[in-house]
């Protein structure tokens, strides 16, 4: 039996069980859940680096509305800020790279 000790989409478990496998688990306490996201969040995004693929971007997607569950934001208001702050500094189409200032 391998060891994860990770944050999995929900219905891992009865995938896991329905091939007649065991599966042992627990459900995290909130704190516990935050930063269990939080790295979900950065092995996503890892491995969206190394595939660079749909795929890949929709399990991004998936953690990020796990988060905006978990700290109960509303996505308008966070499109809003997102479009302020494009308005106000810009977006990343032009591909400017910083060398010093």
């Amino acid at each position: 039996m391998a060891i994860y000790n990770k944050l999995v989409r929900d219905k891992i478990i009865e995938h896991i069980q329905s091939k007649g496998e065991d599966a042992s688990y627990y459900v995290a306490c909130p704190l516990e859940y935050k930063e269990k996201l939080l790295h979900k969040l950065e092995e996503e995004v890892k491995e969206f680096q190394e595939a660079r693929n749909m795929e890949e971007m929709a399990d991004i997607l998936e953690v990020i509305d796990a988060l905006f569950e978990y700290y109960e934001w509303d996505k308008n208001e966070v499109m809003a800020l997102k479009e302020k702050k494009r308005a106000d500094k810009g977006g990343f189409r032009k591909r400017i790279i910083l060398e010093k200032s």
